[in-house]
């Protein structure tokens, strides 16, 4: 006899899915530069100046996605408005470090297996050249 496990959110997980739904109600109010800066803002330090730079990485390489949160989190869409790339701060989940992720839609396949996120400590010049690189491949 299998026993179901029940499957339990964290608070933090809860609020992610709740600032969702948010999002998703608010249509067109939960994108635009403005919607992620606002978003960055309350992020707490490193992880605020840290977003603020991936914002500029991911304008400058990739300047036709379009900047909105998704659950909460900055995050960069394509025109049909699917999230191609994201940045967790470390403190979103209590983490140990930040994290930029991208989603199905980003052309950044190789092979059968490829990364779909990476763990951020620092953003120094290397990691910034690297998610530039990645951004413009994963647009096309």
């Amino acid at each position: 006899m299998d026993e179901k496990k029940v499957v339990q959110l964290s608070e933090d997980e809860k609020a992610a899915m709740k600032e969702r739904l948010e999002e998703l109600k608010a249509g067109k109010a939960a994108e635009g530069e403005g919607a992620v800066l606002a978003k960055i803002s309350e992020m707490p330090e490193p992880d605020r100046s840290m977003a603020r730079r991936i914002h500029e990485i991911v304008k400058a390489a990739a300047p036709g996605l379009k900047p909105r949160t998704w659950y909460g989190m900055p995050a960069w869409a394509a025109k049909d408005g699917k999230v191609v790339c994201f940045f967790q701060g470390a403190a979103r989940f209590k983490a140990r470090y930040s994290t930029f992720g991208f989603n199905d839609s980003a052309k950044l396949d190789d092979g059968n297996m490829w990364p779909a996120s990476f763990a951020l400590k620092e953003l120094t010049l290397a990691e910034e050249a690297r998610i530039s690189a990645l951004v413009k491949k994963a647009v096309g």
